[in-house]
């Protein structure tokens, strides 16, 4: 037979060369038999490209002649179990969702943000990153809201153009979604179908959890990612077991990367869920790190995959975050003065209208304001004016009398200052301008007394232990001038850089004694008009905001003569040089000022320990109709909340109980069963543990809805301890059914206990008193009862 001939094929067949006869050298010499595929030509020559060209018209033409032979077919396994419960959670979460069409508690705080998205008008929310306030606001553009709503007060009825089922969509679904995500997450740690519809019933029918998502609300969101990340991770691990790098492994890693940066982007306190994956993944990796089966190159390939997928996607994914959030909100707004002068300058409107095209460069005769780079108590700039300071202060201490020198936290003619040449008299800019440089020493002229800026070893008025700044006024006594500064630029790249506007954070260093231009803070007596105090504090090492200042505004003086100068301070500056600011400069001075602003710590009506959830001491009144008592409350299932905290406390105890035999060669519980045991442990207590416990390290205003993630991953940990007794603690097939029986039996209570505190869920009902005093289960719970009340329906 010849070296290209083949075997000859069954009727209706195609032959096909021997699997040894693929090499360079048959592979090239062997084309099919005349007639095998249609459209196919022999091919008799030695190039590859002929081969190809031979074979593959023939190819495409059997391949479309079967799939005309034979229907394509396209299987899919659909769980019904997962679609019910879909339907029941979205049933359960959009039913009536634009009822109440008011605003609902905290509806109040989100609800402004959402206008200001609409509008493009820059905010800061020191609550948490924008990714949460982001997707509600996607509802209001989707429902084509124009965010002109005046969001002042709880219970106010929303207008016609206000979108409310649109606003109010994407946390009804994340809730309708996080039940069959429940029953997904307990399945893929390998327990029952029973134990994982269980954990989905449970979060169907809890009280708690269906008023939080059916409001403007971002709890539900959080939730919906967290459990997202622990589901994506969980499908990861089991993709590992068959498929390790398959596209589905890759896909679920990604997405467990991609959840937890969701998470975090939506509330600080997602990073707690975060940092839980990442536990439980560092484990699962160190494991993998262990495993001899595995080469080197393999275990490699592994930590980086994990790296990327858990560290950099996640980091990615929060500043795309930013990006956009800083891309739509571009104009000047209302929380503007929070941020940097350069911050403001980048925003259209606002500051950006005024420093537009000043100078770059500071240059001896320039005219300039100084604005405080601490920004606290409030933003305030650099101010003298005409009054002194008293002789004798209060405490009986004296003063230098010069004149006052604060920081003002308003626009003003007296916030101008001309920086001076101590070599030279002249205070307009020369022809070139001679720019001033690190290091140098100036003099600060106040321009509209042309008063220099001075300190001396004279205590300051609030601050003892600091020096007094004035503007040193001669009367003929043995005080003389002090008035040379030292420019330290603290975010220069080199010594020879130059002091600009705006970019330049800048520190006036006191010649004689060292001391530095500071904000103390504190507010001066009405002697000093209730403004901030200034004060020259000795050389500290470190780097401290109070102690920074920034030119925001910059124009070259022209004019030598005081009237002249006079007229020109108050004049707006007109120059056409532009400048921007970096991305990662904005995100991160934006990043910094929301965990660093001081947020309203004060005492709510409503507010609440961690102590009071676990037991359900405490709940919310979100809303109360104007005329009748209907009213919807945050108020839990009692029997769940009760049952859950329970199940937690009993895994800790067999888990200590196994983990204490096990060291004594004692395995109650086949290899299999505790390591899915205690990964559902990991997962359900840890993920309770880590989203509970940090609140009580926190100083801030607390209220129950904190508690709602932590009590998600308690839900998930019921029905496993349950499933648990039910395998390896009950010894016979009565206990079993006994149990199953009193599972049943509790189950059925906590359904009655979701309809009896239905009205207070949905608020659609409105209750007697008598009905409404019988709802106070606990002497603390704060129940509304109006005596006159009509019928919600007339």
């Amino acid at each position: 037979m010849p070296s290209w001939a083949l075997p000859a094929a069954a009727p209706g067949r195609v032959a096909s060369p021997p699997a040894a006869w693929f090499s360079p050298l048959h592979l090239r010499r062997w084309s099919p038999p005349p007639g095998s595929l249609p459209g196919c030509r022999p091919f008799t020559g030695d190039s590859p490209s002929g081969l190809f060209q031979g074979l593959l018209p023939g190819l495409l033409s059997y391949m479309m002649l079967g799939f005309l032979r034979r229907p394509v077919v396209v299987t899919a396994d659909v769980n019904l179990n997962v679609v019910a419960l879909t339907v029941a959670g979205l049933l359960s979460r959009l039913w009536r969702l634009t009822y109440p069409r008011a605003v609902v508690f905290d509806e109040v705080y989100y609800g402004q943000y959402i206008s200001f998205y609409m509008k493009r008008v820059f905010f800061l929310d020191g609550s948490g990153p924008p990714f949460g306030h982001m997707l509600l606001a996607l509802g209001g553009y989707l429902g084509g809201f124009d965010g002109n709503f005046l969001w002042n007060r709880i219970g106010a009825e929303y207008s016609s153009n206000v979108p409310v089922w649109s606003l109010r969509l994407l946390p009804a679904l994340a809730g309708a979604l996080s039940v069959p995500m429940a029953y997904q997450i307990v399945w893929e740690l390998r327990f029952s179908h029973g134990a994982a519809t269980g954990a989905a019933l449970l979060m169907l029918i809890e009280n708690a959890l269906i008023t939080q998502s059916r409001l403007m609300l971002l709890e539900s969101v959080l939730i919906f990612f967290n459990l997202l990340a622990v589901l994506c991770f969980l499908k990861f691990c089991n993709s590992q077991q068959h498929r390790p790098f398959s596209p589905s492994w890759w896909l679920w890693l990604t997405l467990t990367g991609m959840a937890c940066s969701c998470a975090v982007g939506i509330k600080y306190m997602g990073i707690f869920t975060y940092l839980l994956v990442l536990g439980v993944a560092a484990v699962h990796t160190w494991h993998l790190i262990g495993d001899q089966t595995l080469s080197n190159v393999s275990v490699l390939c592994h930590v980086l995959a994990r790296a990327v997928a858990l560290v950099v996607v996640p980091v990615i994914t929060y500043l795309l975050f930013f990006y956009i959030h800083l891309t739509v909100l571009c104009r000047s707004g209302p929380h503007d003065q929070i941020m940097s002068s350069a911050f403001q300058a980048s925003l259209e409107g606002g500051l950006a209208r005024i420093t537009q095209g000043q100078p770059l460069e500071v240059a001896y005769g320039s005219q300039v304001t100084l604005k405080s780079a601490f920004g606290k108590p409030v933003p305030c700039w650099l101010h003298s004016h005409q009054s002194t300071y008293p002789v004798i202060y209060e405490t009986g201490r004296g003063s230098s009398h010069q004149q006052q020198v604060t920081c003002y936290p308003f626009k003003d003619v007296n916030n101008w200052w001309i920086v001076k040449d101590p070599g030279r008299h002249q205070l307009e800019v020369s022809s070139p301008p001679r720019p001033v440089r690190h290091g140098d020493v100036v003099q600060l002229v106040h321009g509209m007394t042309t008063r220099f800026l001075n300190t001396h070893d004279v205590a300051a008025p609030l601050s003892p232990h600091a020096q007094e700044v004035s503007c040193y006024i001669d009367y003929n006594v043995s005080m003389p001038a002090q008035n040379l500064w030292r420019l330290d630029i603290v975010n220069r790249e080199s010594d020879a850089e130059i002091w600009k506007t705006i970019l330049s954070e800048v520190r006036f260093v006191h010649v004689n004694t060292s001391a530095i231009l500071k904000l103390s803070g504190a507010h001066l007596p009405d002697w000093g008009f209730r403004q901030l105090e200034v004060v020259g504090e000795k050389l500290s090492r470190g780097y401290h905001e109070s102690a920074v200042w920034t030119v925001e505004e910059h124009r070259y003086g022209r004019s030598q003569e005081q009237k002249d100068r006079e007229l020109e301070l108050h004049s707006p500056p007109q120059m056409d040089i532009s400048r921007n600011l970096s991305f990662m400069a904005r995100f991160s001075e934006l990043q910094w000022r929301m965990l660093t602003v001081s947020s309203d710590d004060s005492e709510h009506k409503y507010s609440s320990t961690p102590l009071d959830w676990v037991t359900l001491d405490t709940n919310i009144a979100y809303w109360l109709h104007p005329r009748t008592s209907a009213q919807i409350h945050l108020l839990g299932n009692v029997v769940i909340w009760a049952s859950a905290g329970l199940a937690t406390a009993l895994y800790a105890l067999l888990f200590c109980w196994y983990l204490l035999r096990r060291q004594r060669n004692i395995c109650d519980l086949p290899e299999e069963s505790w390591l899915r045991w205690v990964l559902a442990g990991a997962l359900c207590a840890g993920g309770w543990a880590v989203n509970y416990l940090p609140f009580f390290l926190m100083e801030k205003t607390l209220f129950l809805y904190h508690y709602l993630p932590a009590l998600t991953f308690q839900i998930l940990l019921l029905p496993v301890v349950l499933q648990h007794i039910s395998e390896h603690l009950c010894r016979s097939e009565f206990q079993r059914r006994l149990l199953g029986a009193v599972v049943v039996a509790w189950y059925s209570t906590a359904c009655h206990v979701f309809n009896v505190l239905r009205p207070l869920t949905y608020g659609d009902r409105s209750l007697s008193p008598s009905e409404l005093k019988a709802l106070r289960w606990k002497d603390s719970w704060d129940i509304l009862i109006r005596k006159h009340a009509q019928d919600p329906t007339q």
